[in-house]
């Protein structure tokens, strides 16, 4: 996952990262790890946060045709 994606979103909804960590249940420094491509998410938050900001998989992952 690109970090620019996850940060772009989460910042034009206004969250904080740790508020992001509460609503995907997970710890502030895990989506840290994401936005820096320090970590991966596994695939069922992957669909969480698609579900979430309402877009697609190809959408967050920045492939080409999205």
């Amino acid at each position: 996952m690109t970090k620019t994606m996850l940060r772009e979103l989460r910042e034009e909804k206004k969250l904080n990262q740790i508020q992001l960590a509460k609503i995907l249940g997970v710890s502030n420094t895990t989506v840290c790890g994401w936005e820096t491509d320090y970590r991966e998410m596994d695939y069922a938050t992957l669909i969480k946060v698609c579900d979430y900001f309402n877009v697609s998989i190809d959408y967050l992952l920045k492939r080409k045709d999205y």
